[in-house]
């Protein structure tokens, strides 16, 4: 295999073959660098934790699935140190190429691998979301992806950062391909008889967007209404959700999903690795370690007040999404970040992004994302947020809109 967009991991050419039939057969996919690959070591992005692990005695659950349906695994693939950057630059290693926005970022902290699935390098590729690993590399690489709802993929022999908020996730170009991975991994198919009936608009996510962006995305909205009709336009938050030592302006609608997010999911990966980072003290990026250091300062005080407005946003979101119906935002805040972008700038970025993929995380639902728009050449992807279990009818839907997207487009004299 010849890397030609530093989207794996060095000496990351770990191959092995599928089952002679099942529904994946012929198809190659990558795994990023949180999965157990049999005989090797998992990384998690950082040489210090690399040199300190022995290799693995088995294939993580959802590798060894994907091998039992005929995929072949081709490698393992670049990650954000310990899966905690949304960016996809790695301080050791370097950031993988995007194919569909050069001199962009690919995003984080799936990054390897939706580099090396926008590329053609595979066909398809795991990756993890926990705040968005999956909804922000899919939109700036182009590329289908979904986070399923929590725990509704096994996380055997997949590193874990923060419990609670991660999810098993992977890309792919094509929706049916998305929706036949999907069926591999949950062993079952879509109840047609649950099937999305209802669109809910999001436009508290909308207003983060420029009007550029805004203006893309709304195409493929109408095309939305059209299939599911009139839309009811809703707000994800619009509670003013204050987190006690936090300043009440970042804590208002969306930015206060965010902070909740931040203080929940950082306490999370202290107590997870918080022991090993003070023993080792390995050797990280800048931005990671500042955010490493941030966790720490986290209070028993904030956290406790934070799961409380947590419960409260599960419940509401639980009554705010029925089944049969879908919400629909955008996906990122807009196109990928260029490379050399000014760290405040990404940070800022950054605070965006959180306030669009925060939702998802807190309440556990399922949310998928499709390559529909594009800004300056640039990709952006359009989410759909679906309720608790609905993973398959998600995935099946995608496919059939898409596929009727694509019918339009080429029926189109422009």
């Amino acid at each position: 295999m010849f890397d030609s967009l530093g989207a794996f991991v060095p000496g990351g050419n770990m191959t092995f073959e599928g089952t002679e039939k099942g529904p994946l057969k012929g198809f190659g996919f990558a795994v990023k660098d949180i999965y157990d690959l049999k005989g090797y070591v998992t990384g998690y992005g950082n040489p210090d934790w690399q040199s300190r692990r022995r290799p693995s005695k088995k294939h993580a659950a959802v590798v060894q699935k994907l091998l039992d349906a005929g995929a072949m695994v081709i490698g393992k693939t670049i990650t954000d140190e310990f899966a905690s950057s949304l960016d996809g630059q790695n301080y050791h290693y370097g950031t993988p190429a995007n194919p569909e926005a050069p001199g962009r970022i690919p995003g984080g902290s799936s990054s390897g691998s939706a580099s090396a699935v926008a590329g053609g390098l595979v066909d398809f590729a795991l990756g993890s979301d926990t705040g968005g690993s999956i909804r922000i590399p899919g939109s700036y690489c182009g590329l289908f992806g979904l986070r399923p709802t929590h725990d509704r993929i096994t996380k055997e022999g997949v590193l874990p950062l923060a419990d609670s908020f991660d999810t098993v996730g992977w890309f792919t170009r094509d929706a049916w391909l998305l929706n036949l991975v999907g069926e591999v991994l949950m062993e079952a198919k879509a109840d047609q008889g649950a099937m999305p009936e209802k669109l809910l608009v999001a436009v508290d996510a909308f207003d983060v967007l420029d009007e550029k962006s805004r203006a893309a995305l709304k195409p493929h909205l109408d095309r939305l209404e059209q299939r599911l009709g009139k839309a009811e336009y809703v707000s994800l938050n619009p509670d003013n959700l204050h987190v006690i030592g936090f300043d009440e302006s970042l804590s208002q609608g969306l930015q206060g999903l965010a902070t909740l997010f931040q203080v929940a999911q950082g306490r999370e990966v202290i107590e997870t690795h918080g022991a090993w980072f003070d023993r080792v003290k390995p050797k990280m990026g800048p931005e990671i370690q500042q955010r490493m250091d941030w966790r720490k300062t986290i209070t028993d005080e904030q956290v406790s007040e934070a799961l409380e407005k947590r419960s409260l946003f599960k419940a509401r979101m639980k009554a705010l999404i029925p089944s049969k119906s879908v919400v629909c935002l955008p996906s990122a805040p807009g196109i990928a970040p260029r490379i050399n972008e000014d760290p405040d700038v990404l940070n800022a970025h950054r605070s965006k992004i959180l306030s669009l993929t925060s939702a998802s995380g807190l309440a556990g639902n399922p949310q998928i994302t499709m390559p529909l728009a594009t800004v300056d050449g640039c990709p952006l992807g359009l989410s759909l947020i679906g309720p608790h279990g609905s993973d398959l009818e998600l995935l099946a839907f995608a496919e059939s809109f898409c596929s009727m997207e694509d019918e339009q487009q080429s029926l189109s004299p422009f």
